[in-house]
C-alpha cells in the first residue's frame, strides 16, 4: 500500500511543477557560501583519496550538519569545470537524468567586492522512466572563488520543496597540475510525504553519484585531449624537472615521474654525452673507411708487385731455354 501510495504521490508532484508558476515560498534552507570550505583531511581521508575512491565527511551548517565528499581527478580544472559547467548535456553524463536544459545565462562582471561572473538558470528532470521530478535551478558561478553555488529558482515551481549545493575546485595540492581535488556539496529538502529514510537515501546516492559522473567524464576528456602527453608537449616546466635544489613534492602519473628522477644538470649531462657518443661514432666511421682505403691500396701493390714478379720469372725461364737450344 505504501508503494502505491508513494507512486501516486510522486504523479500528483510531477504534475504541479510550472515553468509559468512561482514556487511556494522563496528559501527554507541556507544556501552555501562561495569559497574554501577548509575540511581537514587526515592521513585516513588521504588514504581513501589516493585509492580513487571518493571521500565522505560533514560539514557544519547553519541547522546542523551537511554531507559532503571530497574526490581526486586526473584532469585539469579547467577540464573538469567544462564538464560541471556543461548543463545542456547533463543528460548524457549525469546518472538518472533524462532532461537537462539553461533556459537563461547571464553574464556578469565580476570585481573583489562581488566575484559572481555567472548566473546559469537549468530547468532540470531526474528519476526513473515513470517517475520524474522536475525542478529549475539558479547556479552562481566564482571562478575567482574557485566556487559554484545553486538554489532553486524560486520564481518557477518545482517538484522539490526546496535545494541547495555547492562545488569547489582546485588544482590537486600534491600532484601535478594533470590533477584536480573537487569538493562537492548538496542538501535537499522534499515535502512533508516523503519518509525521513528516503529522503537520506537520496541525498547520500546523489553525493556519491555527482561525484562519480564527474571523474569518469573529466578523465575521458582529458584522455581525448590526449593526457599528460598533451600537457607537457607545451613545455617541459619546474613542476616536471627539478633544479637539484630541493626534493619534489609531487606525486603523480609514472610519466611525470620519468621527468623527476634527473635533475636538470643530469639532463644536460646525457644530452651531452650522447652528442659525444655520436661524434665517436663519426670518427668511427671515419676511422673504418680510411682502413678500408688503405687495405683495397696494400692489395693493389701486392697484386701489381706478384704481376712484376711473375712476368720475371717468366723472362728469366724465357732466357735460359734459348741458352740451352744454342748450346
Amino acid at each position: 500500500m505504501w508503494c502505491v501510495a508513494t507512486i501516486l504521490a510522486y504523479s500528483n508532484l510531477c504534475e504541479s511543477s510550472s515553468f509559468n508558476e512561482a514556487h511556494p515560498h522563496n528559501g527554507k534552507v541556507t544556501p552555501f557560501e562561495p569559497g574554501d570550505p577548509k575540511v581537514p583531511l587526515d592521513k585516513a581521508a588521504l588514504k581513501i583519496l589516493e585509492s580513487s575512491k571518493p571521500y565522505k565527511t560533514q560539514i557544519d551548517s547553519g541547522a546542523g550538519g551537511r554531507g559532503l565528499v571530497v574526490q581526486d581527478v586526473h584532469a585539469p580544472t579547467d577540464v573538469v569545470w567544462g564538464r560541471i559547467l556543461d548543463y545542456n548535456n547533463y543528460s548524457k553524463m549525469v546518472p538518472k537524468t533524462p532532461e537537462s536544459k539553461n533556459y537563461e545565462v547571464k553574464k556578469l562582471n565580476p570585481s573583489k567586492k562581488d566575484p559572481l561572473a555567472e548566473i546559469i538558470f537549468t530547468r532540470m528532470k531526474v528519476g526513473l522512466p515513470m517517475l520524474k521530478l522536475e525542478f529549475f535551478i539558479r547556479h552562481l558561478y566564482y571562478p575567482s572563488l574557485n566556487s559554484l553555488t545553486w538554489t532553486l529558482d524560486y520564481t518557477k515551481k518545482s517538484d522539490f520543496d526546496d535545494s541547495c549545493g555547492y562545488w569547489y575546485i582546485i588544482p590537486h595540492p600534491d600532484k601535478p597540475k594533470a590533477w584536480t581535488r573537487v569538493y562537492y556539496s548538496v542538501e535537499v529538502s522534499m515535502f512533508d510525504w516523503i519518509p525521513k529514510f528516503a529522503l537520506d537515501f537520496i541525498s547520500a546516492k546523489a553525493l556519491v553519484d555527482a561525484t562519480a559522473w564527474v571523474k569518469k567524464f573529466s578523465e575521458l576528456e582529458y584522455e581525448n585531449q590526449g593526457g599528460d602527453a598533451a600537457l607537457l608537449g607545451t613545455s617541459v616546466d619546474e613542476s616536471c624537472v627539478n633544479d637539484g635544489s630541493a626534493p619534489q613534492k609531487h606525486k603523480g602519473s609514472k610519466f611525470f615521474d620519468k621527468f623527476r628522477r634527473h635533475s636538470k644538470t643530469e639532463i644536460i649531462e646525457k644530452a651531452e654525452e650522447s652528442l659525444t657518443d655520436e661524434g665517436n661514432v663519426l670518427v668511427v666511421s671515419k676511422k673504418r673507411r680510411l682502413i678500408t682505403l688503405n687495405r683495397v691500396a696494400l692489395m693493389s701493390v701486392i697484386t701489381s708487385l706478384t704481376v712484376f714478379n711473375f712476368d720475371l720469372l717468366s723472362s728469366s725461364i724465357t732466357r735460359i731455354r734459348l741458352t740451352e737450344q744454342d748450346q
